[in-house]
């Protein structure tokens, strides 16, 4: 459960070898702009990473940054790691260039949201702070 008097803590990963990022570094300072404490690991990440970081920091939610369409094996991966290490209840997130029907299949399978390019950033501060406060 989402402690209300803390700061939601937001990892930000770039996975794989998509060397752009930044559409990541535009969310994570408008995160941290919005009060929520935020860790961004850097360019290619693997998912073992990306869990291994997120279990550490003790994050409350994962956004991924993908523009390399291989998100249809990341967000997957790093969702069976989580429910490995028995940390799924961490919010999985994303954003990038991603159609809308894997975004549909994305969802269904466990992804929280994802934001595809052109979204506002208030939008992606909204969604988190309302899953924050739905915990």
């Amino acid at each position: 459960m989402i402690n209300l008097d803390k700061k939601l803590r937001v990892l930000i990963a770039k996975p794989g070898l998509d060397g752009h990022d930044r559409g990541a570094k535009v969310i994570a300072n408008a995160l941290r702009d919005a009060g929520m404490e935020v860790i961004y690991t850097g360019l290619h990440q693997t998912p073992e990473m990306i869990v291994s970081a997120a279990i550490q920091e003790d994050v409350d939610a994962i956004g991924l940054s993908i523009l390399s369409g291989a998100h249809n094996m990341i967000f997957p991966k790093i969702l069976e790691l989580l429910k490995n290490e028995e940390a799924d209840e961490i919010l999985l997130f994303g954003g990038g260039i991603i159609p809308d029907a894997d975004v549909k299949s994305l969802k269904e399978i466990g992804v929280g949201e994802i934001f595809t390019p052109g979204t506002p950033t208030t939008k992606v501060i909204s969604f988190l702070e309302n899953w924050g406060k739905s915990k």
